[in-house]
């Protein structure tokens, strides 16, 4: 069952990261830093958007507007913080890990 978690944790960290690169080439692409007619940069964008968009739409809709500034990743990134939080401090007590002290 810890792999379990282990595996969780795994997965919320890869996503963080995912979506960190999604900013990061996205204001990439705005700024005309990097090509966005390029192939590769557009496939990478592509997939990227469509792994982080289904999460990103429900949290837009329910965030006010604020023009050009989207906080909708950093929101996500703050509940993916808070679910490592709880994952590592409740999980061992949920699959009924007990901690051994030795004197």
């Amino acid at each position: 069952m810890r792999s379990l978690l282990q595996l969780i944790d795994l997965v919320l960290w890869i996503y963080f990261w995912i979506l960190f690169i999604y900013v990061v080439m996205g204001l990439l692409i705005n700024f005309g830093v990097v090509n966005a007619y390029n192939r590769v940069v557009s496939g990478i964008y592509e997939f990227l958007m469509r792994v982080t968009e289904p999460v990103l739409r429900p949290i837009r809709r329910v965030l006010p507007n604020f023009g050009p500034v989207d906080l909708s990743p950093l929101v996500l990134a703050i509940l993916i913080w808070f679910l490592r939080s709880l994952l590592a401090e409740y999980g061992p007590s949920l699959i009924g890990a007990t901690t051994t002290t030795t004197q």
